[in-house]
């Protein structure tokens, strides 16, 4: 079984790409009231946020891509890397958000980071 991979989703949202890419960008301090079931704070400490999962984060903003790069925490203790990557594209008056999670696992019986995709896509 390999121990490295890439898995994706896409789903549609209301908002559009450039507001949803804007609080990433600029107002993460919002985050966890569009998603209070799943994330209660942020703290901002040199271009990550600690807690159970710490990560830096980049940014591309002709092409809309939010960058995630896994540096501690939970999910540290079983991949060596672990890299999700938003990218926002225009439909409508709302976007596409594509997210892709490129994973390497410490272990063959580590499993593929699916619970993390579903995660990160729900909004309830």
């Amino acid at each position: 079984m390999a121990l490295h991979g890439k898995i994706a989703t896409t789903v549609e949202l209301k908002s559009s790409a450039e507001k949803i890419y804007r609080v990433w960008r600029s107002e993460s301090f919002h985050i966890p009231k569009h998603a209070s079931k799943h994330i209660q704070g942020v703290d901002v400490h040199a271009g990550g946020k600690p807690g159970v999962f710490k990560e830096e984060v980049s940014f591309d903003d002709e092409n809309k891509i939010i960058a995630l790069n896994g540096l501690e925490g939970d999910v540290m203790k079983i991949y060596k890397v672990y890299k999700p990557n938003w990218k926002l594209t225009p439909k409508g008056s709302g976007c596409l958000a594509e997210l892709t999670i490129e994973y390497e696992k410490l272990h063959p019986d580590v499993p593929i980071p699916e619970i993390y995709i579903d995660f990160m896509v729900k909004s309830d």
